[in-house]
């Protein structure tokens, strides 16, 4: 019984969530609600600060026993792929705010007694599943074009990666490759953490219902995910400078000493420290030495 309602809900017989026809100014909508949701919740965004760098040091550790280099933007692109594990706090916020509930940074983690726990563990265990395959896959297919040794330098990897051949093969068959799983994954995950939160339908469910919004609305959901893509670009690219940016407009609008702009001050400055450690772990693995007979699964 606990299995089956893991995977179809409370109800056998429960109807099934309408799928609404989505244009582009929904797409708009959407967004224009989250930037309220996160003027409205910023220090919660401290949740996110927190848990990204956690998965992302775990995504570290699936290369140990190999140089990381090469792994390195596989990994970091792959992690979309369980990026909507790690915004399961910010749903729960934003589910509480709409439906007009007080919130507050805790209850993030009201999402541990959600009625649909089981079946969110369920798509988050297939999503890190997926995860695995494609850290496997690329691992493979560099293999294929430079063998399992791993380059003597950062510099070297660039000089193999862009001045060669097998390197521009590598590119190109990875992100084919990276693109299947991105559409797998996206395809049975669009909607199905949120829906999750909001009713109990059931890990199955929710991947159908998932399935069913991208087929009906197969160019706004195209187009939703390339907005998704585009944003984790964008979101990489500041680094250190978040503080050097928005530090002076905080002060010239003379809201450095109001409640948002401490906050705001002391969410940059979290995000911007806990680059720290995940640079030294990189570094760390960076220097591991190549073992031919390891896997990429060889820290378990």
């Amino acid at each position: 019984m606990a299995s089956s309602h893991i995977l179809v809900g409370a109800s056998d017989h429960a109807a099934e969530p309408t799928v609404r026809t989505i244009a582009p100014n929904d797409l708009v909508d959407a967004l224009k609600k989250g930037w309220d949701d996160f003027s409205e919740m910023p220090s919660h965004a401290v949740f996110l600060c927190v848990i990204y760098p956690v998965i992302g040091i775990l995504a570290a550790a699936l290369t140990l026993g190999y140089a990381f280099v090469p792994l390195l933007f596989p990994a970091a692109a792959g992690f979309a792929l369980i990026g909507p594990i790690a915004a399961l706090g910010l749903y729960e916020l934003s589910r509480r705010r709409e439906a007009g509930l007080e919130t507050s940074a805790t209850d993030a983690f009201e999402v541990l007694r959600s009625p649909s726990l089981g079946a969110i563990v369920a798509l988050g265990l297939l999503l890190a599943v997926i995860f695995l395959a494609w850290m496997a896959t690329a691992n493979a297919i560099y293999t294929t074009y430079f063998g399992y040794g791993s380059p003597s330098s950062i510099g070297q990897f660039l000089h193999d990666l862009f001045l060669t051949r097998a390197g521009w093969s590598l590119i190109v068959v990875g992100n084919l490759v990276g693109l299947v799983f991105a559409v797998g994954s996206y395809l049975i995950s669009a909607v199905s953490f949120p829906l999750l939160l909001d009713r109990d339908v059931g890990a199955a469910g929710a991947m159908m219902t998932s399935l069913r919004v991208v087929m009906h609305n197969p160019m706004t959901m195209a187009l939703w995910g390339l907005i998704v893509a585009a944003l984790l670009v964008i979101g990489t690219i500041p680094l250190f400078l978040g503080l050097a940016v928005v530090l002076p407009v905080l002060a010239e609008q003379k809201r450095l000493n109001a409640p948002t702009g401490r906050t705001s001050f002391a969410v940059l400055l979290f995000q911007d420290l806990a680059i720290v450690p995940m640079i030294t772990i990189i570094a760390v693995l960076s220097r591991a030495p190549a073992d031919p007979s390891a896997g990429v699964f060889s820290f378990l």
